[in-house]
């Protein structure tokens, strides 16, 4: 606060912390106690007042045990004249004004009233917000709490927005009536800020709307929102949905997607997959402990696919690993999965690993990716290569080679997530959106088409390729997943070693990853569906599994799904049913591969 100087025109900060002036004594005592001061109880009035001052306050009025109106009114004019003369005004100073005429009241306190000759059962509200009762404060008595602040948190009197500011000095009159103390005795919680509610708005500021969260884009964001894409969000990531054409709405562009990338190729961003550098000479040795499978067999310029656990067994995140020299491998994540799993691979290597030769750096941020799928992947990407023999012969499926491509260091990686001749193209992210252009233009000439996430989606699934996270739950073991090939029998340790030899992981009957085919193929089932043996059955029926992924491809003409099921390699040729809102849709299960499932086209 400040006040003008007489003549001077100038202004002086007040040195005094809070003047507190009120006309009822409980909002006052509030902002005392905020400011750390210690209260006295007034027992001629059954009050709480100011006692010893922490910080330079000025008390006026009830809150200062001063109920008369004119005596207020002396007290809050002295109070000002004392803060204008410490602030440095001069001049008179007139005497206080009398004889206003305001209604002045006392309030009782109500908790003290109550329990006099009347009926303790019936509701009597204390705080309003938290519907508080006298009752619930006498029982939490009788439960032995006898501390205000245990009686607090029991009944949660005094926790709502208001603070207590209407139902602390009640609640605590009850409690003390209960204890057979005197009021003093009891003691009382303390008191919080704000004393004025605050709006959310105000608390999180900017964090709303699009600001929400921290939006994070590829280096080609800007590029394949010129070329129509429209985004999803994975995490924090903006990443091509699909992208339209004139006229087309989701599932037209997705099925003209899907169809183009196997006849003839499409291009898609995968810079967001996480990439972790492993680099030490004992590289292959770390990623032997941290993954299921071998990774000491696995020689320079070559890749593989790995599973990782948690200590109980489970999938923990999967990915491709490419192994550059004997001391250096580039291991991809999933998207959502890169922090974690860094973190995952850390904690390991300082806790349990300390002894080994390793540094882990991310570079997921360093690389942008363009995958480039389909049979004319490699007549796409040809002209860009330079210093990598790219022909079947020399550059196999699950090959990785370092060259250049456009120009630019490139880290070339022979792989498919679509079961389609496949080649991911990873560049410094500054070249990032130059490259993709390049690529594109030439795959446009050839007939092919850019595909976006949904799309990604429906082809993977054709092929039965998991994604972590929507085809797993945490609670599937490899061997859940179809995936026990890619766990080691000769490796005497590794994570989840030890979990995955539990009793109840390899027991009959557990869960598992199989395919299910609609009996009527234009039906289309809904993720996160139950299914069970018996439509008819009683409720509360027995579900045997869930649909963890459900596609209409229009490669095949049909509708695929993949699900978790109760002995689900066992029951291969079994109708189930599928309950939904509206009706029961009848299913075959069948394994997870629908398309090419002699696998001969991933390595044209």
């Amino acid at each position: 606060m400040t006040v003008k100087r007489n003549g001077s025109g100038s202004a002086r900060k007040i040195e005094v912390d809070a003047l507190i002036v009120s006309a009822g004594w409980t909002p006052s005592v509030h902002l005392f106690s905020q400011s750390r001061g210690k209260l006295k109880f007034d027992t001629a009035n059954d009050r709480f007042l100011p006692d010893v001052y922490a910080q330079d306050s000025i008390c006026v009025g009830t809150c200062n045990g001063t109920d008369d109106l004119q005596s207020i009114i002396d007290e809050a004019f002295a109070a000002g004249a004392r803060m204008a003369k410490e602030a440095g005004a001069t001049g008179s100073v007139s005497s206080a004004p009398t004889g206003v005429n305001v209604f002045n009241w006392t309030g009782g306190m109500i908790g003290a009233a109550e329990g006099a000759g009347r009926d303790t059962s019936v509701k009597a509200f204390i705080d309003f917000q938290h519907d508080v009762c006298a009752k619930d404060i006498r029982l939490a008595v009788r439960e032995g709490m006898h501390s205000i602040e245990h009686i607090k948190r029991f009944t949660t009197n005094g926790m709502a927005s208001d603070q207590g500011k209407l139902s602390n000095m009640h609640g605590l009159a009850i409690a003390a009536e209960m204890l057979g103390k005197e009021i003093p005795k009891v003691g009382l919680t303390t008191f919080r800020a704000p004393y004025t509610p605050v709006t959310f708005g105000t608390l999180i500021n900017h964090s709303r709307g699009e600001l929400f969260d921290p939006t994070r884009k590829t280096p080609m964001h800007a590029y394949e929102a010129s070329l129509g894409a429209a985004f999803e969000d994975v995490g924090n990531w903006k990443r091509a949905w699909y992208y339209p054409r004139p006229g087309e709405d989701m599932h037209a562009a997705v099925n003209r997607e899907c169809k183009t990338v196997r006849e003839a190729a499409g291009v898609f961003n995968a810079s967001t997959l996480g990439k972790i550098e492993v680099v030490g000479p004992d590289a292959a040795e770390f990623l032997n402990l941290m993954y299921t499978n071998a990774w000491d067999t696995l020689k320079p310029g070559k890749c593989r696919y790995g599973i990782m656990t948690r200590d109980d067994g489970f999938i923990y995140d999967d990915g491709v690993v490419g192994r550059l020299a004997e001391d250096r491998f580039h291991v991809t994540t999933t998207t959502g999965g890169a922090p974690r799993v860094l973190n995952h691979m850390e904690d390991y290597l300082q806790t349990e690993f300390p002894h080994l030769k390793v540094w882990l750096t991310s570079s997921s941020e360093q690389w942008a990716v363009i995958a480039v799928q389909g049979p004319k992947a490699r007549d796409i990407i040809a002209p860009f290569v330079e210093g990598i023999d790219i022909s079947n012969e020399a550059f196999p499926h699950m090959s990785v080679a370092e060259g250049k491509f456009c120009g630019v260091p490139t880290r070339l990686f022979r792989v498919s997530f679509t079961g389609e001749l496949g080649f991911e193209v990873n560049v410094p992210a500054d070249f990032g959106a130059d490259v993709f252009q390049k690529i594109w233009e030439r795959a446009e000439s050839l007939g092919a088409c850019l595909y976006g996430t949904e799309t990604m989606h429906v082809l993977r699934a054709e092929k039965g390729y998991i994604i972590v996270g929507q085809d797993t739950d945490g609670t599937l073991t490899p061997d859940d997943a179809g995936y026990g090939w890619a766990v080691s029998k000769k490796k005497k340790d590794f994570v989840g070693i030890r979990g995955l030899k539990r009793p109840d992981l390899v027991k009959e009957g557990r869960k598992q990853l199989v395919g299910l085919l609609t009996k009527n193929p234009n039906e289309v089932l809904e993720e996160g569906g139950q299914i069970v043996a018996d439509p008819n059955q009683p409720k509360p029926m027995t579900m045997l599994g869930h649909v963890t992924s459900s596609y209409w491809s229009e490669n095949l003409g049909r509708s695929i799904a993949i699900a978790t099921l109760v002995g689900g390699r066992a029951r291969m040729g079994e109708t189930l049913y599928v309950p939904m809102k509206d009706k029961t849709i009848a299913v075959e299960v069948t394994d997870t591969v629908f398309f090419d499932k002699e696998g001969g086209r991933i390595h044209g």
